[in-house]
């Protein structure tokens, strides 16, 4: 029967997916129009004063390289003064379009201070943007110079203000020591007289510029020609080209902070030095800012500020620094313009550039304010400061020569002679009444001379004196530091140079020492000496000893490092190349070129409680610091030893051998070494054992073998005697040593055999002591041996012991006994060996004495081995 299945109902849906499709074609598009309107950018109008080196669609423009934006069009403002540059800025540059925001365009522009705009040559002309605060804008001026400070540059800008521009520019260089640190960005007249210069400093140089640094101008070439010389002076080639600006710093002061003001003064000696101070001035109407103040017409300083105060003018005045130290406390200043009378105009040059103030040294220390006066003070001295000078010689200095003191006359040569004994020539000179006060008792006088010429890589400066320096010669003051006055009864003197004068007062600030060399260290005059690498002095003279056999080495040190010539004080020679090589590396020490060439000496301080031997002079470093002791050594020619052989005790090395050398009869050697500061006491008494120690190759082994490597070495012992001494005679044999209370007897037999020094003495097999030396008997029948037992088996021998020879092989051969051989161990077959045997137990009556003498048998009886000395109980 077929079976029927019930029809399934399937409820229709609501929404098919096929909508939607649409649906996201309809959010795509939306979404793409709103980017599109978001993305379209901003347009801004740009006015510029015209549209040269810019095109519709090609000129671009830029922030820190950067394309923010383009022009898209162009037209003239509806004034007739310039031109509309329409821009549309990226959607993302929105944020930065404000009022304060800037636009300049960018092109190409060589000057004579450098190139700008380099990269538009090739990208074209482009307009530039400063971003600014502010509300949002659509229309700007354009900047007709790029702004001080552009993207992506830091420095601090300072105002400097000046009278006159000079050949400064825009561009010019702004230097520190001779460094461009920054330069000139703008300038533009604040005043009627004042020029207003804003100068760029770069970020890493910003902290130069203080708040009392001093700027002034370095441009061009600078001549000074006057009646008394002609001056001419320049700095770098930039600033001859581009003028500059050069500025000082302190480092004690504060930095300055941006847009600080300066004064710019016309040259170095102007802004440098110099000392400030204030003048009260009551109803002097007629003084203003920047009146020089004049001694006997030479301008020394100016009026920097005039303020008004409660009780009339106060002037903030500078003296310049080459003058300064004629401020004293007894100084007077007056007002002075020009003098109209009968008899005509004094001074009329005042007349059209104002009053000066006048000025009159005193004495004693300045002070901070002066009183102007209205007219010149009555004279405070009519006398005069008579002195007498002294000369090893005449430097073209006669009667009637002048006086000076920075360039000013204070007095003149009333005469010029020599001295009664014909060994100097004296000059009688008169000072000025207003100058005594310079003249101290450790003053001294320079002849100057007519024309100086100063060539170097910063530039050339000429100086030329007047005519009558020329003829009769002129002598300069060189103030010293004493505050007591010259009087008539002083010694000072006249040198040709600077030079001269310092090289003599010099001679007074050194500290004279001398040292002593086994020979002369490759030291001439001249030759530097020196602390850290740092020279501070020189050795004045080497001279040989023959009393001594030694070299004297003088010197002369700064009195400035009379700190370091103490207790600890050590020399030491200054080797070109010093090369230390080991497992651990390799050390390369260069010494300076001068010592280099002419040697050297170096000076340092031990560390410790030692004192130094500060009088010697060592051959390196490592011996002056170690404090070694020198020593002579005399050896036989046959001797292998070289230069920096050790000297050891016990495996210590204790000091060194320096030089080795034949005698003139080729049969010695003659060494010098040096022992160890802390080791030398202990090693230099007379009787003290210096031998050498060579590798011995035998049967019996090798012997010092270390020196099959290292060389031959020294080995010492220490003496017995109270007496010092610094010559030995080396041995060749390495004597015996008493090191452990070992016990000391001879041996005696008829031949030496196989035995030798070092031969050891054996008690049942064990090695107790050894054979030391040997010698012939003084009849010359025998052999006598000196041997030792190590203190620790000393009680083992006693006037009962026996001794016998344990060398070789045996052999007896009997006819009926047959052959029977003897041997003992291998290394008394090879080396050879001693043995011994005790009856009795050692007590205090059958104790050997020192060097008690034993018959060496040359077999063993069977007996000697069975004894077994036992030390019986004590009764209780």
């Amino acid at each position: 029967m077929t079976q029927v299945q019930t029809p399934k109902i399937v409820k229709k849906k609501l929404f098919s997916p096929i909508w939607l499709l649409p649906i996201i074609a309809l959010a795509l598009g939306a979404w793409l129009g709103v980017k599109s309107i978001r993305e379209s950018g901003v347009e801004v109008t740009i006015h510029f004063p015209s549209a040269t080196g810019m095109d519709i669609g090609k000129t671009l423009v830029k922030y820190q390289g950067l394309t923010v934006g383009k022009v898209v069009d162009m037209s003239i403002d509806k004034d007739l003064k310039g031109v509309d540059v329409s821009v549309i800025m990226d959607y993302r540059a929105a944020p930065f379009v404000n009022e304060g925001t800037k636009f300049w365009l960018v092109k190409p522009k060589a000057t004579i201070t450098g190139v700008e705009g380099l990269d538009t040559l090739f990208s074209g002309n482009y307009i530039s943007i400063l971003p600014g605060e502010g509300d949002s804008s659509s229309f700007f001026e354009a900047e007709t110079t790029a702004p001080v400070i552009t993207p992506g540059v830091e420095g601090l800008i300072v105002h400097i203000t000046t009278k006159k521009l000079g050949s400064l520019d825009v561009g010019s260089p702004v230097f520190y020591r001779q460094i461009p640190v920054g330069q000139i960005v703008g300038y533009h007249l604040e005043s009627s007289d004042q020029i207003l210069v804003t100068a760029f400093i770069q970020q890493q140089y910003a902290q130069l510029v203080k708040v009392n640094s001093q700027f002034w101008n370095v441009s061009g070439i600078s001549i000074d020609a006057s009646l008394s010389g002609i001056k001419v002076s320049s700095e770098s080639l930039a600033s001859i080209l581009a003028g500059g600006i050069s500025f000082s710093s302190d480092d004690d002061s504060e930095s300055a902070k941006n847009k600080h003001e300066f004064t710019l003064y016309d040259n170095q000696d102007d802004a440098l030095g110099g000392v400030m101070f204030t003048l009260k001035a009551s109803g002097n109407e007629a003084v203003s800012q920047n009146a020089p103040i004049v001694y006997r017409g030479i301008k020394i300083g100016q009026v920097i500020q005039k303020t008004l105060s409660e009780d009339g003018i106060t002037l903030a005045a500078k003296i310049d620094g080459v003058y300064q130290e004629l401020l004293t406390e007894t100084a007077d200043f007056w007002l002075e313009g020009a003098d109209i009378s009968l008899s005509g105009i004094k001074h009329p040059e005042r007349l059209i550039t104002g009053s000066v103030i006048n000025f009159i040294p005193g004495n004693g220390a300045a002070k901070q304010e002066y009183t102007l006066l209205t007219q010149a003070p009555e004279p405070k001295n009519l006398n005069k400061l008579l002195l007498t000078l002294h000369s090893d010689s005449n430097p073209g200095v006669s009667a009637g020569a002048e006086i000076r003191y920075k360039q000013i006359k204070i007095g003149q040569v009333l005469s010029s002679e020599l001295n009664s004994a014909l060994t100097q020539v004296e000059y009688q000179i008169e000072i000025e009444p207003d100058f005594i006060g310079l003249v101290s008792t450790n003053s001294h006088f320079v002849a100057e001379s007519a024309l100086a010429i100063d060539a170097s890589l910063e530039g050339v400066q000429v100086k030329t004196r007047d005519l009558n320096t020329l003829t009769s010669g002129a002598l300069s003051l060189v103030r010293g530091s004493s505050k007591a006055l010259a009087t008539s009864e002083s010694a000072l003197r006249v040198f040709a140079t600077s030079d001269e004068a310092k090289s003599y007062y010099a001679s007074y600030n050194l500290i004279k020492k001398r040292l002593l060399s086994q020979d002369g260290a490759d030291l001439a005059a001249g030759s530097p000496i020196y602390y850290k690498k740092m020279q501070i002095g020189q050795v004045t003279g080497v001279q040989w000893q023959a009393s001594d056999n030694n070299f004297a080495i003088d010197m002369a040190i700064e009195r400035t490092f009379n700190s370091l010539l103490n207790d600890k004080t050590v020399f030491w020679r200054n080797s070109a190349v010093s090369i230390n090589a080991s497992l651990s590396g390799v050390e390369v020490e260069v010494a300076p070129l001068k010592a280099a060439l002419k040697g050297g000496i170096s000076l340092g301080l031990i560390e410790g409680k030692q004192t130094a031997e500060n009088s010697y002079l060592y051959d390196s470093r490592f011996l002056a610091l170690s404090q070694a002791k020198p020593i002579s050594l005399t050896f036989p020619a046959s001797v292998k030893l070289a230069t920096k052989a050790p000297i050891r005790y016990l495996g210590h090395k204790v000091g060194e051998v320096d030089s080795v050398t034949l005698t003139q009869d080729l049969k010695q050697l003659n060494v010098s070494a040096y022992l160890y500061g802390e080791y030398a006491a202990n090693f230099n008494q007379q009787d003290a054992s210096y031998s050498i120690i060579d590798a011995d190759i035998s049967l019996a082994g090798i012997k010092a073998p270390e020196t099959l490597l290292t060389g031959p070495y020294i080995e010492v012992f220490p003496g017995q005697s109270a007496k010092k001494a610094s010559s030995f005679v080396g041995q060749i044999e390495k004597p015996f040593h008493n090191l452990d209370n070992a016990l000391t007897f001879k041996l005696s037999k008829s031949n030496l055999g196989s035995i030798k020094a070092g031969t050891a003495i054996f008690f049942r097999g064990v090695r107790i002591g050894q054979v030391d030396n040997y010698q012939l008997s003084q009849q010359g029948t025998g052999i006598i041996m000196h041997a030792h037992v190590e203190g620790k088996y000393k009680h083992l021998i006693n006037q009962s012991s026996v001794f016998w020879d344990l060398s070789g092989v045996k052999v007896d051969l009997g006819l009926f006994s047959g052959a029977q051989i003897e041997t003992g161990s291998l290394e008394t077959i090879l080396a050879g060996g001693i043995g011994v045997a005790t009856e009795e137990v050692t007590l205090p009556t059958n104790a050997i004495m020192k060097q008690h003498t034993f018959a060496l048998k040359p077999e063993v009886d069977s007996k000697w081995l069975s004894w077994t000395p036992v030390q019986k109980a004590q009764p209780d």
